[in-house]
């Protein structure tokens, strides 16, 4: 099934006037490391843009300096690190964060460590709400997929092709074998690509979205208009279609309005506001 707008309007209702913050969405991002800083950013202000109510962004303490300054309206903490990535010290900190929010992201810019592979695994087996693995969240597990397996929370993998491969998914028959991941690892599945795929019960494609969007930030735009939108009620399968269609819609603005070449993620993001209602 394809995603459209009408589809879209019907899973985000408007506001009611008699809300507030906490209506919205309590989010836990676990983004960064030492090379990268950018990416915890862009993941937070997609969040945002897309009316999460709270969001709260743990970082390596070696970054947290960085991260912290650039960011105004998402709440920054600072984990323990060790080698610029998260240490096992993390994890009481994260789960008594975790226990208070209504969804979680894990993965953008965070790096490869067990530090990192152990915090995903104690998020996975604790998590009381709906976790979102990206990049290295993803990548952490590719000799661990038992891991995925043992999750006591609903999860949304959200791979590019090289991460699709490294879960063991064939990317000559791309539909036939996310669906057979979905099932076999009972997860929500968001192939990203031209025509990005999800599946999870269900199967929908997303047909928006243009090659100025294959550039390092925008799979963390994406990753923050998910888990935002899971934080809001929405089930895996319609977020992750969801943040499909905002994602590919706004990146399709941007190239009408700024064009292909000189387009950036942070530009995408700032379009959100024109497609939600």
């Amino acid at each position: 099934m394809r995603v459209n707008a009408s589809t879209i309007r019907r899973w985000i209702p408007e506001r009611n006037q008699n809300t507030h913050k906490g209506n919205y969405g309590r989010i836990l991002l676990l983004c960064g490391a030492e090379s990268y800083t950018g990416a915890p950013e862009l993941a937070a202000k997609a969040a945002a843009r897309t009316g999460a109510g709270l969001i709260f962004l743990g970082v390596p303490q070696c970054v947290y300096p960085i991260v912290a300054s650039k960011l105004t309206e998402p709440m920054v903490f600072p984990l323990p690190d060790r080698g610029g990535m998260l240490s096992e010290e993390a994890i009481p900190i994260i789960l008594d964060r975790l226990s208070q929010c209504d969804a979680c992201l894990i993965g953008c810019g965070l790096g490869q460590s067990e530090g990192t592979r152990e915090v995903v695994k104690a998020v996975l087996h604790n998590a009381g709400c709906p976790v979102v693995l990206d990049a290295d969240g993803i990548n952490v597990l590719s000799e661990h997929i038992d891991i995925l397996r043992d999750a006591v929370c609903p999860v949304v993998l959200t791979p590019h092709g090289g991460e699709f491969r490294r879960l063991g998914g064939d990317l000559n028959h791309p539909l036939r074998e996310a669906k057979r991941l979905s099932r076999e690892l009972g997860v929500t599945i968001l192939l990203k690509g031209h025509r990005s795929l999800i599946c999870g019960g269900a199967c929908f494609v997303n047909c928006c979205g243009n090659a100025g969007m294959a550039t390092g930030g925008s799979g963390d735009a994406l990753a923050g208009i998910l888990v935002s939108l899971l934080g809001q009620g929405l089930s895996p399968i319609k977020a992750a279609s969801a943040a499909a269609w905002l994602h590919g819609t706004a990146g399709d603005l941007c190239a009408a309005e700024i064009g292909q070449y000189g387009m950036l993620p942070s530009d995408l993001i700032e379009m959100l506001p024109r497609l939600l209602p």
